[in-house]
Order: structure tokens, then C-alpha cells, then sequence
């Protein structure tokens, strides 16, 4: 059962009590905390874009944006299954995913893109044998992990409390050699 401020930051520990589809809305000081660390070129692709949390901070940053999402929260083009998408959108992907999908996201990214990918996921993504596999055979650059929690509320409802998961920016670049480095945020 999830703690008292599990609850209240909206983020529970088993399927029960996750939001429905992981909307989990990423807070704009998240993506600008990214975007202090991380300059991108061309065009920027969120593909589980929500209702356009991330999407309206690199809009506001002046990056072009395609957004899109499987479910439809009104925001971007909807209906959109990013893990049956062929066709590159942009060269770079910013995106916060299901957590149970994150694997699958991080290497379809990775297919369709030419620049970086940054994915939003909570520290426990550097764990386990088969993301050892992902970070062993793909070109991950940085990890960026914020010093402070970050708190996602469920649908984006600010229902009080912190968080008490980590999470940082994982940072994949197809134009660099050589072991990850990790910083804070």
C-alpha cells in the first residue's frame, strides 16, 4: 500500500493504484531544468505528449514541436501509437513515457531519430538486466539527476505533498562515443 505521501503526490507503487495510461504530466521546471543542460538541433518530437506539458516548454524555448499521444488529452495530434510509428517526425524525441513502456520508447526513439533523445523516467530506469543490454548497445550520453524530488501529480492535479521517487533525464546521442557521464540538476 503506498505511503500517505505516495498518495498524496500521486504516485502509488502497484498497478492499483497507478493513474490510468501513466498520465503523470511532467512540471515545467523539469523540462527547463533539461533544456539549462541540454541544447538540441532541429526539430523536437514528444510522442506521449499528454496534455502538452513538456511540448509547451520547448515550444516556449522556440524549438519546433510535433506532439503526439496515443490517448487524446486535447493537446497534439491523438490516436498516434508511438511504438507502431515508421516515419521519423523529428530528428530529436523529449518525452516523459509510460514507466512500464519506457524500454520500448527509448529504443523506438532511437530507430527514428538522428539527434538526441531524452527521456524523463525515475533513477530506477538505470537498473536491470535488460536496460544494462540498452545502455551497453546504444549511445547513451548523460543521465541528469535532479538533486530535488520532482513531484507528478495524477492528471496533472496538485492534490498537495512531495514525491518520494528520484527521477532524472536520460540523454541518448547518436553523435557520441564513449562512456555516460552523470550530472545533477
Amino acid at each position: 500500500m503506498p505511503s500517505a505521501g505516495q498518495r498524496k503526490a500521486g504516485i502509488g507503487i502497484d498497478a492499483e493504484n497507478r493513474e490510468k495510461d501513466d498520465f503523470y504530466p511532467t512540471p515545467p521546471h523539469a523540462t527547463q531544468a533539461l533544456l539549462a543542460v541540454e541544447k538540441f538541433e532541429g526539430g523536437i518530437w514528444e510522442p506521449a505528449c499528454g496534455d502538452g506539458a513538456i511540448s509547451k516548454v520547448l515550444e516556449a524555448a522556440g524549438y519546433p514541436v510535433v506532439s503526439t499521444d496515443l490517448v487524446d488529452r486535447s493537446y497534439g495530434f491523438s490516436r498516434r501509437d508511438f511504438l507502431m510509428e515508421w516515419k521519423p517526425e523529428a530528428p530529436n524525441i523529449i518525452t516523459n513515457p509510460p514507466f512500464k513502456l519506457g524500454i520500448q520508447f527509448v529504443r523506438k526513439a532511437l530507430e527514428l531519430t538522428t539527434g538526441k533523445v531524452a527521456i524523463l523516467a525515475r533513477l530506477a530506469f538505470l537498473e536491470g538486466a535488460e536496460r544494462r543490454e540498452l545502455y551497453d548497445n546504444s549511445p547513451i550520453a548523460r543521465v541528469w539527476v535532479f538533486s530535488s524530488r520532482v513531484t507528478m501529480f495524477r492528471s496533472g492535479q496538485d492534490t498537495g505533498g512531495s514525491s518520494m521517487i528520484a527521477f532524472a533525464w536520460f540523454v541518448w546521442d547518436h553523435s557520441y562515443a564513449g562512456k555516460p557521464t552523470i550530472g545533477w540538476l
